[in-house]
């Protein structure tokens, strides 16, 4: 194997990646614009970083140049889906059409394997639980849609060119490494196991559960959490699959396991021994009872297994990415 182009590669999740490529002997470029990912979340000497934006052609192009890159993991998305819904065009041009120039380059250069992180956010609000690839995919807001339109766009590619690609439908991102070097550090953070955590510090007054009376076992919602550590081995298990020249495969990353919101701030207080204080508000719009994910397809084709997302793993290393903090 070659050199591999890791677009976001300083964010949360591809920061993780990147480190296990390195330690599995890959050589790696990172293309990051640093709107939302950290240069100390790339910990790796051997690591190039280049502070850039994949949709700009110039900088694109002249990496392929410099670089003979056997293939490319794609991250670089925004992903609030609140604001895709007051600002859908922002998602549109960054998380569809900006890796366009990405694509272009990569056809002009002779590389054909592309690695796609993608979410179960194409799925919008499904009809069956646990989830399967065979679920429609009709999303209900512009971070789903914007999502689901690349992967339409790298089925057109494959056909007419030959890029094969992996995309890999992620459920609830979390965690940090076990050595805390990397963690999750988003501005502002929206996601769950972070507030509750921050919440625990004292840095937020209290966590917001919205809904009580969803038809689970205790009224909140339900989600299927995966620790970040075991999302970077699917994309190590997906360049592997790449390189053995099958077929382009779309597939769910999951546990196939949901724990509910009042579940993981129990968890949360016995891993940190700290009182969490809760309010409950009223159901968000748009937010479904469960997401759970069916994984076989991903055992089955990538030989992937999450091994680090029990709860309590998960937890235990966030809370200590949140006591020290290095950015």
């Amino acid at each position: 194997m070659k050199k591999v182009l890791v677009t976001g590669g300083a964010g949360y999740i591809g920061s993780h990646t990147v480190r296990l490529l390195v330690s599995q002997g890959i050589q790696v470029v990172v293309l990051d614009n640093l709107v939302y990912g950290h240069p100390k979340a790339i910990v790796d000497e051997s690591v190039m970083l280049v502070n850039g934006d994949l949709g700009d052609a110039q900088v694109v192009n002249q990496l392929f140049s410099e670089h003979s890159f056997s293939a490319v993991i794609h991250f670089a998305a925004y992903t609030y889906v609140g604001e895709s819904v007051e600002n859908p065009l922002k998602y549109y041009e960054n998380n569809m059409a900006r890796p366009l120039a990405l694509l272009q380059a990569m056809q002009r250069h002779g590389c054909r394997q592309f690695i796609f992180s993608s979410t179960c956010a194409t799925y919008g609000e499904p009809q069956v639980i646990p989830i399967t690839e065979q679920e429609s995919q009709t999303p209900i807001n512009a971070y789903g849609e914007s999502k689901l339109m690349l992967e339409k766009v790298l089925d057109d590619c494959y056909r007419a060119w030959g890029l094969k690609s992996v995309c890999l439908r992620y459920f609830n991102a979390c965690g940090a490494s076990e050595d805390g070097l990397i963690g999750e550090s988003h501005d502002p953070e929206t996601h769950l196991i972070p507030l509750i955590l921050e919440t625990a510090l004292g840095k937020r007054d209290a966590i917001k559960v919205f809904g009580t009376d969803y038809d689970t076992p205790d009224g909140s919602c339900v989600r299927d959490y995966i620790h970040v550590d075991d999302l970077a081995s699917a994309h190590y298990q997906a360049l592997t699959y790449l390189q053995e020249e099958k077929p382009p495969l779309k597939c769910n990353l999951g546990t196939g396991q949901g724990y509910s919101v009042k579940e993981v701030i129990e968890a949360a207080r016995a891993i940190t021994g700290k009182e969490i204080t809760v309010i409950e508000e009223g159901r968000r719009a748009g937010d479904p009872a469960e997401l759970i994910a069916a994984p076989s397809l991903a055992k089955q084709e990538l030989g992937w297994v999450a091994e680090k997302s029990d709860l309590h793993h998960i937890l235990k290393t966030a809370w200590q990415w949140e006591l020290n903090r290095r950015y």
